[in-house]
C-alpha cells in the first residue's frame, strides 16, 4: 500500500463539503514539519456540513478510518494515509460516503 502520510495540517472534507478534523488531536508521537501524524487512535469530527435528505438535515458528523495493512504504527496505533479507507456518518451513523483528501503531506510517502 502506498500513500502519503496524513497529518494534523492535511485539509480534509466531507463528501459535501464539511470540513473534517480531530475531536483528539495528535499529540506528540511522531511529527512531520512540526505536524502530529494522525493515526486510528484518534477520533475525527465533521462541521458545516450542509447535506440534507428530502429537505431535512441529515450532516456528516464523524469520520471512521480504516488502518491500511502497511504495518507502521505510531504509538502503537495504524497510521492514516491519504488512500486508507474512511467513511463520513451522520449522527444516525447513516454512511454518507468517503471523505475528500485536498491536500496531504508529500515530503514522506510510506511504501
Amino acid at each position: 500500500m502506498t500513500g502519503n502520510l496524513l497529518d494534523t495540517g492535511t485539509v480534509i472534507g466531507c463528501p459535501h463539503g464539511g470540513r473534517v478534523t480531530a475531536a483528539t488531536p495528535p499529540a506528540g508521537g511522531i511529527r512531520v514539519s512540526g505536524a502530529a501524524v494522525a493515526t486510528t487512535a484518534h477520533r475525527y469530527v465533521v462541521t458545516g456540513c450542509p447535506h440534507t435528505v428530502d429537505r431535512v438535515p441529515s450532516p456528516c458528523t464523524t469520520v471512521r478510518w480504516t488502518a491500511d495493512g502497511t504495518g507502521i504504527t505510531v504509538d502503537g496505533a495504524p497510521v492514516l494515509l491519504d488512500t486508507s479507507a474512511a467513511q463520513c456518518f451522520s449522527a444516525a451513523l447513516v454512511p454518507q460516503g468517503p471523505p475528500v483528501v485536498q491536500a496531504a503531506q508529500r515530503k514522506v510517502t510510506v511504501r
